[in-house]
């Protein structure tokens, strides 16, 4: 395996210990940087520290400083800051196993793969991978890597597993505070058949490939042509427009389009058929008749008492 390893120990549980390597799952590379440049110049920007109504420092001259009140600083240096930080330690040791659902996906952060170190760890490795699949379980567990300590999961993943390191309960803001606005009231049951009926129609296997960063991709045809000293023609007229349109769709017309004509029909059936233009013209007739019939009848008697 060409990549090195983020980090090499052993998973313990109980009396048993795995010896494994572990691997960032992700990589920063497709994310798209940009560099402030000196047009004129063509030159990058550089920042200089400075301070107010001094103006540039050293940077030895500079600590950190933790506001506990405004303008208000603690000062440390990195010594204080190196002697606090924890030793990594080689062991992660599962101390709990829980359900795969129990864990909301907020807190988990950042994955990695975990492979058996060598020959004799794969046994004990394939034991431990097969286990918790069997059981549908993670496993839970502190670890201390580059000098912070981190709650992390493991769970089966193929054939390896993946860590996964989880946020901290005070890192995680209470979801109550932004969904106490939206309403309790049950949803219409036609329109949830209809959304649940759309639901399973687009129902499919996730495969990540299926997906494209839009963005990225244009942003790099973008580049490649400015690099070959072309522009790219951008309409000004669809600056600024409503990505969701003018008009206010009905809620369940959208849903029955989205179905398509099979749906539509379905919903339809539910409902009696309304009456055609002939039929409601056949029933206007006879009312029409009469009341234009009885106004003639009382004319004539005012005609001669005048």
């Amino acid at each position: 395996m060409a990549a090195r390893p983020y980090w090499k120990g052993q998973i313990r549980l109980a009396l048993v210990s795995i010896p494994v390597e572990i691997y960032s799952a992700t990589k920063s590379g497709a994310t798209i940087a940009f560099n402030q440049i000196h047009e004129p110049s063509g030159q990058r920007i550089k920042y200089e520290k400075v301070v107010p109504g001094i103006g540039p420092v050293d940077v030895d001259e500079i600590v950190k400083g933790f506001e506990y009140a405004k303008g208000e600083y603690v000062l440390l240096d990195e010594k204080e800051i190196e002697g606090v930080k924890l030793e990594s330690k080689k062991t992660l040791e599962l101390t709990q196993f829980v359900d795969a659902h129990d864990v909301d996906m907020i807190y988990f952060e950042k994955p990695y793969y975990v492979v058996p170190a060598d020959d004799l760890a794969e046994e004990a490795f394939i034991v431990l991978r097969e286990a918790l699949r069997r059981t549908r379980k993670i496993g839970l567990g502190q670890l201390a890597m580059r000098g912070r300590e981190y709650v992390v999961s493991i769970k089966a993943c193929g054939r390896g597993m993946v860590m996964e390191t989880l946020r901290y309960a005070d890192e995680v803001n209470k979801a109550t505070s932004y969904f106490r606005e939206i309403g309790d009231a049950d949803p219409d049951e036609e329109l949830l058949d209809l959304a649940t009926t759309l639901i399973d129609k687009k129902t499919g296997k996730f495969d990540a490939s299926d997906f494209h960063d839009r963005y990225a991709d244009a942003l790099k045809e973008l580049i490649e042509r400015k690099k070959k000293g072309k522009t790219l023609n951008i309409d000004a007229d669809d600056k600024g427009a409503d990505p969701r349109g003018s008009n206010v769709v009905d809620l369940m017309a959208a849903l029955k389009s989205s179905l398509g004509g099979s749906a539509s029909s379905k919903a339809a059936a539910k409902k009696p058929a309304p009456k055609t233009e002939k039929q409601a013209g056949k029933t206007a007739k006879p009312a029409a008749k009469k009341t234009v019939a009885k106004p003639p009848a009382k004319s004539p008697p005012r005609k001669r008492a005048s």
